[in-house]
């Protein structure tokens, strides 16, 4: 049943910081998720000069920071879930999986590798719900939801109507999407409903999908640089260590671990030409990307080796809050809230981050998560 109450967004997100919202709608099925977005349709120019769009739509809160002041506008929770698996009409064995928006994305994760369903089990531990993840193309460890996603379905508020968007739509980039991108006067067109996978299946037997990632290669055991079939392991296992491998850094949430209050990784990894490295320090990490719009070649750095070596180590800028937050003390890349932190605290620690940063190597780090009503 739809359900409005007055409820604080630091009671509903993983940095569990932010105050109130105008309206609060939980819909617990699609229906009445459908009921609340064609009454919000896109809104128009004047509206945003007005003070902006009414309407914010909250999954799991894991991507998400909220202004202490909260959200004038409604709230819509999509807290409707299900998942559903058929087989692939040819002959190879995969099946489709189908999930609803609402639905907890490691509960999906868990029980895709207990069906022996291989293509999900490096995005382990990962927070939040499963119809945000594709608009981010959630990654970890060597995996993004953009190498499984078959296609989402999405009310489209600009048309009024529901729409299904394949992967080749969606456009996918790195920690980005057409859902991400496609705005009018800053409000998203599309929000996700259900979103569909397809992966493998073998039988008792299937193994895991090639692992990408050293640092889980080596915790499995693997050769990283070694031939695809030589880079599998048991689906169970590769969730366990990824399971692992995030806990130890503080990202598998955990209501006694301050290091797990947080939206995870607050910036992305930037993307930088190929002239920015030999202003880099030797031996600093870096990844292939994708080539500019014009053709140039680019590369990934680590945001969170430049955090470390611009002098922002674990557990930095509790001295500028009074403690409230800081640094991950298990990972750089995180900004925590240590029991009694406010939005503004968690920013404050971020933007002096990101300034070291950029004064260190004249690099711009970028937040991660959406900010509702507050700015870096």
């Amino acid at each position: 049943m739809r359900q409005t109450v007055m409820r604080r967004f630091s009671d509903h997100t993983t940095a569990r910081v932010g105050g109130t919202a105008g309206e609060w709608v939980v819909a617990g099925t699609e229906f009445e998720a459908l009921q609340t977005l064609s009454r919000h349709p896109l809104p128009s120019e004047e509206d945003r000069a007005a003070g902006g769009d009414t309407l914010l739509v909250l999954g799991g809160g894991s991507n998400l920071l909220v202004a202490d002041d909260g959200f004038a506008g409604t709230v819509l929770q999509l807290a409707f879930t299900g998942i559903t698996a058929a087989p692939v009409d040819d002959d190879d064995g995969d099946v489709l999986v189908t999930v609803a928006a609402g639905h907890e994305w490691d509960d999906v994760v868990a029980w895709t590798v207990q069906r022996r369903y291989a293509g999900l089990e490096a995005l382990s531990g990962i927070p939040g719900a499963a119809g945000a993840t594709p608009v981010q193309n959630v990654g970890a460890y060597g995996a993004e939801v953009s190498q499984t996603l078959v296609d989402v379905r999405a009310w489209d508020r600009l048309l009024g109507e529901v729409v299904t968007l394949s992967n080749e739509e969606l456009d996918f980039g790195y920690r980005d999407s057409v859902l991400k991108r496609t705005t009018l006067h800053g409000s998203p067109r599309y929000v996700v409903l259900s979103v569909r996978f397809r992966l493998t299946h073998r039988g008792e037997a299937t193994p895991s999908s090639p692992v990408r990632y050293a640092e889980l290669a080596r915790s499995l055991g693997l050769d990283v640089n070694a031939a695809e079939d030589q880079r599998r392991a048991p689906l169970a296992d590769v969730r366990t260590t990824v399971l692992a491998l995030r806990a130890g850094k503080g990202m598998v949430l955990d209501p006694a671990d301050h290091d797990t209050w947080s939206t995870g990784s607050f910036f992305t990894n930037p993307i930088v030409g190929e002239d920015v490295l030999a202003t880099l320090p030797e031996g600093a990490p870096r990844f292939p990307a994708l080539p500019d719009v014009d053709g140039s070649p680019r590369v990934k750095l680590s945001a969170a080796w430049l955090i470390d070596r611009a002098g922002c180590q674990k557990g930095f800028g509790a001295e500028l809050v009074e403690g409230r937050a800081s640094l991950s003390t298990k990972h750089t890349l995180a900004v925590t809230n240590r029991g009694e932190a406010s939005t503004a605290d968690l920013l404050t620690v971020a933007g002096a981050v990101r300034d070291r940063v950029r004064e260190i190597f004249g690099i711009e780090l970028h937040p991660e998560p959406v900010l509702i009503g507050c700015e870096l």
